[in-house]
């Protein structure tokens, strides 16, 4: 064998070993910390107590949110999932036999939770968010697992997911969770109360506020300088604030009562939520107790602040064209300033006040680009039974007409961030 032969056989040779041992290690990484399944043990009827449990902390992780879509039964499955590779489709809850989780075992449910795994062994993709689950203690999975299948069984096939190639791939999502996925559990912090620690596991377990409210990659992957800081959701269609800037979405600084109400009630003297943190409220957090809000706030105000970087080296904005402002402020005048006033003042507990409105000078126009298209609804609660919506003006109002009025509001008043131009609004469709 010549020599130039020799070495492309060994390369080749190297190559191959090298491969091996990487997909051994992936496989390695997939499987740690995973027992063996125990042989299923005779089932015991559930209590009501479980039962009821069980119940309160669906409603706190929002699994109704996710698998029942609109016009659905409860917790069939159906909807589909937008991502940046694809559709995945959340399935069938209910105990039926045949197209839900009616043969799974409180064991196999529990894997699924902490470790990404269905029933048959297939990983789960972290739509699921499996990542957040991972911590959620036995008891209450089987509290979980005791609820679901006390709901009236539905018959409905899953739909298959809608997954571009590689990504609808076992070994594709194997590599993703060797990079980004360790099953975990949750580790009371004992220099904290157990106040702030219920809340911690509440936000970061079933909440699992970091799977929206997270910068990730272009795989996906929330970093370990990334977590709360913000980011698109999946979908592209709204951005969740960072959860550790006061300019954002960070409550540090906020009074504890008025976390309480924003997350039970939708609106407070700070602020009112819409676009998907209104389905959270109205579908989950609206529902939990006083005791288990309040935990929530003070961990919520503990996240370390990191704010935004200066956007120049003095902290100024681009100044949009005197001629855009001027068109924004004519489009102002005629189709906001009746209800949020001219000022950009507002009417308290009726119109949200524009100025000092750190939800309209986000660093990404995504979120007032949407509610100007579509419309702003707050969601219905106990503690506000009637809200106030905004009519959506994206018949109205053409790609650069909304540009134009986002840009003004993001500049008038005193707010202080970038204008937009007609191609941000468009990108936003």
């Amino acid at each position: 064998m010549s020599r130039p032969r020799r070495l492309a056989w060994r390369l080749a040779v190297a190559l191959a070993a090298g491969a091996l041992a990487l997909g051994v290690l992936v496989a390695w990484l997939n499987v740690r910390g995973e027992a063996p399944l125990a042989a299923a043990a005779p089932s015991v009827p559930a209590s009501a107590e479980q039962i009821e449990r069980g119940a309160y902390l669906a409603r706190a992780g929002n699994c109704i949110g996710c698998h029942t879509p609109t016009g659905g039964a409860l917790l069939a499955g159906g909807r589909g999932i937008d991502t940046p590779f694809g559709v995945v489709v959340a399935p069938n809850l209910t105990p039926d036999a045949r197209t839900g989780i009616g043969n799974w075992s409180a064991a196999e449910f529990r894997r699924a939770l902490h470790h990404g795994r269905s029933k048959d062994g297939r990983l789960l993709y972290p739509a699921f968010p499996y990542p957040s689950f991972s911590i959620v203690t036995r008891d209450d999975a089987d509290a979980i697992y005791a609820y679901l299948r006390s709901v009236p069984a539905v018959e409905q096939p899953n739909a298959p997911h809608a997954l571009r190639f590689p990504y609808g791939t076992q070994a594709a999502l194997a590599v993703w969770r060797a990079l980004y996925f360790r099953p975990a559990e949750f580790r009371p912090d004992p220099q904290q109360g157990a106040e702030w620690n219920r809340g911690k596991y509440l936000v970061q377990g079933l909440g699992h506020c970091a799977a929206c409210h997270s910068g990730r990659n272009a795989l996906g992957g929330i970093g370990a300088h990334t977590e709360f800081a913000g980011g698109l959701m999946p979908d592209g269609a709204w951005y969740a604030p960072s959860l550790a800037a006061a300019a954002e979405a960070g409550v540090q600084d906020w009074p504890r009562a008025q976390v309480v109400k924003l997350l039970r009630d939708g609106v407070s003297a700070q602020a009112s939520v819409s676009g998907p943190m209104a389905d959270v409220v109205f579908g989950s957090t609206q529902y939990l107790s006083g005791a288990d809000l309040d935990a929530m706030a003070r961990y919520l105000a503990s996240i370390p602040r990191r704010e935004p970087e200066p956007r120049d080296a003095a902290g100024r904005v681009q100044a949009a064209s005197g001629e855009l402002l001027a068109r924004g402020d004519k489009l102002y005048a005629q189709h906001c300033a009746s209800c949020h006033g001219e000022q950009g003042e507002g009417v308290a507990g009726i119109y949200p006040a524009l100025a000092g409105n750190r939800a309209v000078t986000l660093p990404t126009p995504t979120n007032l680009v949407q509610i100007i298209r579509h419309g702003g609804f707050m969601p219905t609660t106990a503690g506000n039974p009637r809200p106030f919506g905004m009519p959506p003006y994206g018949q109205l109002l053409g790609d650069a007409d909304i540009a134009a009025v986002a840009s003004f509001i993001r500049q008038a008043w005193g707010n202080a961030a970038a204008p937009v131009s007609a191609w941000e609004v468009l990108r936003v469709r």
